[in-house]
């Protein structure tokens, strides 16, 4: 017999060496250095909101800290001198009506362009998307001459009825591709249990699109809180104006620039959207990027 032979264990090397600790570090310095560039903004807008007037406009002063008390006067002005909530109010409600006209148009329109096969499906989600690129301040001109024929000068239809020209296509040539990456099989295997075509798209596609779906939310959402030249076109009224329009309207005066209040605004509309994209942050680059992938 074989005598036993009884080795000593092996010391092993550092787990953690000199370079992996120079690569965690230099990563967590990059992290951090997006981090301040994103998050300065906010920073920002929520420190000018809470200085006192004489505190911004004096140069002596350091302007990345408070250097004199805190102030909610800026806040005053934005919801008591001007007509801010309602403003809220009315961007809320644009944006839903318009959010939910592009879903029920460009949902069976993407889906049609995708399972339309050969060359014409894909030079007619191109022509689409096209339109999407014309500047609106081409279009404001017929635009109004639409509005006004229709009598809906001066109201939030004008909008409703607008918006969704460019919000339409994109999403259309968006929700396209996404469709493209959902397998024909699994339609086919639906139709085979007895759905219709259109069942099958409604009970079995759509809610696994749920990806894309949220993508046309955002996007739609986004575009109309920020859209400047139709809102200043067709409304007159200030109380039917959006946040986009009646905050610059009204608190920039000439040379006169209420700063405080301007950024308070800025906060409380970019906040909402900002964690809105941060939740589904996932989702949302899974429904720009899914069509790519394919």
């Amino acid at each position: 017999m074989c005598p036993l032979v009884v080795r000593e264990p092996e010391v092993s090397a550092p787990r953690f060496g000199v370079k992996h600790r120079l690569a965690r570090g230099g990563h967590v310095l990059i992290l951090a250095a997006f981090v301040t560039f994103l998050a300065f903004p906010f920073y920002w807008m929520g420190l000018t909101t809470f200085k006192q007037t004489r505190d911004l406009i004096d140069i002596t002063h350091n302007p990345f800290v408070f250097n004199l008390p805190p102030t909610l006067e800026n806040l005053r002005v934005l919801f008591y001198d001007t007509q801010f909530g309602q403003w809220i109010i009315n961007t809320v409600e644009v944006g839903a009506l318009v959010t939910l006209i592009t879903l029920l148009l460009a949902l069976p329109a993407g889906y049609a362009l995708a399972r339309l096969s050969g060359r014409w499906g894909q030079r007619l989600g191109i022509a689409i998307f096209l339109t999407y690129l014309i500047p609106p301040t081409i279009l404001f001109i017929p635009f109004s001459r639409i509005i006004g024929s229709l009598g809906l000068q001066d109201s939030l239809w004008s909008l409703v009825l607008v918006y969704p020209s460019f919000t339409v296509p994109f999403c259309s040539w968006l929700l396209m591709g996404f469709f493209k990456s959902i397998p024909r099989d699994i339609e086919e295997a639906a139709m085979i249990d007895g759905l219709s075509r259109l069942g099958a798209f409604v009970r079995v596609v759509v809610p696994i699109s749920s990806a894309g779906i949220l993508t046309v939310v955002i996007f739609t959402l986004t575009l109309v809180m920020q859209e400047f030249v139709y809102g200043l076109t067709f409304i007159t009224t200030s109380s039917h104006y959006t946040v986009s329009v009646g905050v610059p309207t009204f608190l920039v005066r000439g040379d006169v620039y209420f700063w405080g209040s301007l950024m308070g605004a800025c906060l409380i509309v970019s906040l909402p959207v900002a964690l809105l994209y941060n939740i589904f942050v996932e989702r949302f680059v899974a429904g720009f990027t899914v069509g790519a992938v394919k």
